[in-house]
């Protein structure tokens, strides 16, 4: 399993669909891109920007239920992709004991935002959706560039197994 940070989520022309970014924190620093629906990327950008909407949104319902409950989210994993399909699962923890629960991956990334959780991804998984950037120097800018530059040569179909 292998810690991942968020990059960021983007919508990228002409195929206008979403896309989260997962970077790999150790020195290999392969990227994950996950396509994703735009109710969840709205989700996920405006915890990123610290967007604090009038009425609770579904994401905020739930971390404060959590909190309710006194339950503590303990990470985050995408867990496989078949398909084309990424699948995730959020872990608990809590005074009956860890749990998890089966997730799209947008949810529990949208979830680990708001709780400070951090996000795993299965070697197996990078292995086989992830890809890595050529010279990365580590500069943020450069990687997001890099990123548009793979998006506009890159479909949902590329990656079928």
């Amino acid at each position: 399993m292998i810690e991942m940070e968020l990059v960021g989520v983007r919508v990228e022309l002409p195929s206008s669909a979403p896309i989260v970014l997962l970077r790999e924190t150790g020195p290999a620093g392969r990227l994950l891109p996950i396509f994703i629906g735009g109710p969840e990327a709205t989700a996920i950008a405006l915890a990123l920007d610290h967007v604090e909407t009038p009425r609770p949104m579904t994401h905020d319902l739930f971390k404060s239920v959590l909190d309710v409950l006194a339950v503590r989210i303990s990470r985050v994993v995408v867990t496989k992709v078949e398909d084309k399909t990424f699948y995730a699962e959020i872990e608990f923890e809590s005074g009956s004991g860890p749990r998890s629960v089966s997730s799209r991956p947008s949810d529990a990334i949208a979830l680990a935002v708001r709780t400070g959780t951090a996000i795993f991804v299965e070697d197996a998984v990078l292995t086989k959706a992830g890809y890595t950037v050529p010279n990365d120097d580590g500069n943020e800018e450069h990687l997001l560039e890099e990123f548009r530059s793979f998006l506009d040569d890159v479909s949902p179909e590329d990656f079928d197994a």
